[in-house]
């Protein structure tokens, strides 16, 4: 795991009889976009907020950049370049798109949270806040109020948000949970313009997207990775169709 950003080893968390998480061992290399699929109730969103540091695992390790980040909060793994987004938008409705991502800027940078005067007037902050919004393609969008948003300005927002803690890694959590085919293939772009450019571990239901960005794909049902492979590799495994789509006689990821 030398060489990998990201490197979990025998990662593991229970809720009481529930094992959400069951020895993940995986690595992660810089500049790869990995996917995490599987059913509902796979444990891909424990597996996220392990990472993040919002949930301790009940066993296992986490480096991040060759560093054991297991008992790092979630502040500090911020701070060294772990970036997460969420299944459900977390963005201050009454603030224009401008006035959220700058908002970010400042919790990175550390300024004064006074009412969030700085955020909505400190040129240090709404700068490069524009940028991140033109990187994501929102700059047209800027000065208008979150709450008169698309829904898939929200999701896009939220990355921006992510992107404007100057990440070296991104976790998204469904960041295209409701959204229309339209708007799915506007975030499947906004995403492949960020390949190579960070490392991204994607968890997403959509498997057209999956497919059409992922570098690799690990598939995990009950908290066990069950394969980890190319998309290629996943789309002809068997016990992956059997296991994600009930039958060995579909093809993931296809229909």
């Amino acid at each position: 795991m030398t060489d990998a950003l990201l490197a979990i080893d025998g990662l593991t968390k229970r809720f009481g009889g529930v094992v959400a998480s069951d020895e993940i061992t995986l690595a992660i290399p810089p500049g790869e976009l990995h996917a995490v699929i599987g059913p509902n109730g796979a444990g891909k969103t424990t597996l996220i907020g392990e990472l993040a540091g919002e949930i301790a695992p009940d066993q296992g390790r986490v480096w991040f950049a060759g560093r054991d980040i297991t008992a790092l909060p979630v502040y500090r793994r911020s701070a060294i370049g772990l970036a997460r987004s969420f299944q459900v938008t977390s963005l201050f409705p009454d603030f224009t798109a401008l006035d959220n991502v700058a908002l970010a800027v400042q919790a990175h940078s550390a300024h004064s949270f006074r009412f969030w005067r700085n955020a909505r007037r400190d040129a240090a902050l709404r700068e490069p806040a524009r940028a991140v919004l033109a990187q994501v393609g929102l700059a047209d969008r800027a000065g208008v109020l979150v709450s008169r948003l698309s829904h898939g300005e929200h999701r896009v927002l939220e990355i921006a948000m992510a992107l404007a803690t100057r990440p070296r890694m991104l976790l998204l959590d469904e960041p295209m949970a409701g959204m229309g085919p339209d708007e799915s293939a506007r975030m499947v772009n906004t995403l492949r313009g960020f390949k190579r450019q960070l490392t991204i571990l994607l968890i997403e239901h959509d498997m057209e997207a999956v497919f059409a960005l992922a570098d690799r794909i690990t598939v995990l049902v009950y908290g066990r990775v069950i394969a980890s492979d190319t998309p290629a590799a996943i789309r002809a495994n068997e016990e992956v169709r059997r296991a994600y789509l009930g039958t060995p006689d579909e093809s993931v990821g296809q229909g």
